[in-house]
């Protein structure tokens, strides 16, 4: 199968699906992470562009990590808008290249407005990607544009941060990959120090006790939750998510 998650910022996958895009990984599974937004407003004192090297480079060592690809839209933080022609078009293109079965995205109803509009992005762009004549735009790391994609294909919506209003209909035993997430997780070093320093919030501790508040709500150690969307033709006849 060939996975497409596609996140606001560069750590937001590792945060709600890592465990997830692991299993997918480890049963030999073509996995690609893709983040939106560069995460350049996400720090106090590193400045956006130092800032947006610095996660470009952390992202890539997490999905590393989870033996994933990862691919950059590169949109500056606050600036993400499910309208916007180009960005359309360069995410329309990493679905063609990726040629998912599935995606997992957002939940449209999240605690901010970039990952809202992520969700936005996905929902539209993955029609797009089906309509032979919607331009792609040729993004760095792929060479060329690819054609139409053919599928419209489900979408499952990840968790929110401390699960706050989502309510999962399925879930995904991570257990024997919640150490994976955690350590993909601990590659976003400039959020997770600021996070401890300024804010006094231990975030690894933070993801690992959500999920095992998920694995809690199904009699597993630890897990993940999602939602799919639920519209024609985006249903299967088989289960999309590991077990």
């Amino acid at each position: 199968m060939n996975i497409l998650a596609i996140g606001c910022h560069p750590d937001d996958l590792e945060i709600a699906c890592a465990g997830t895009l692991a299993k997918y990984a480890k049963r030999g599974d073509e996995v690609i992470m893709c983040h939106v937004a560069n995460g350049n407003l996400g720090h106090a004192i590193i400045m956006p562009d130092e800032l947006r090297d610095i996660r470009t480079k952390e992202a890539e060592n997490a999905a590393k990590i989870i033996g994933a690809e990862s691919v950059n839209i590169d949109v500056g933080d606050m600036n993400v808008e499910a309208s916007n022609r180009d960005t359309i078009e360069k995410v329309v293109e990493v679905i063609r290249y990726a040629k998912p079965d599935l995606i997992i995205t957002h939940n449209p109803d999240d605690y901010m407005r970039d990952h809202m509009q992520t969700s936005q992005l996905a929902f539209h762009a993955s029609f797009g990607a089906t309509v032979p004549h919607m331009k792609g735009a040729i993004l760095p790391g792929i060479s060329e544009a690819a054609e139409a994609f053919g599928t419209i294909v489900p979408i499952f919506f990840m968790d929110t941060l401390a699960g706050i209003n989502f309510i999962p209909t399925e879930y995904v035993d991570v257990t024997d990959t919640i150490e994976l997430k955690l350590e993909a997780l601990a590659c976003h070093e400039s959020q997770i120090k600021w996070m401890l320093d300024h804010d006094k919030i231990d975030f690894i501790d933070f993801v690992r006790t959500c999920s095992k508040y998920r694995g809690l709500q199904c009699s597993v150690p630890y897990a993940e939750g999602f939602r799919q969307y639920a519209g024609w033709p985006r249903f299967a006849t088989k289960r999309l998510l590991p077990e």
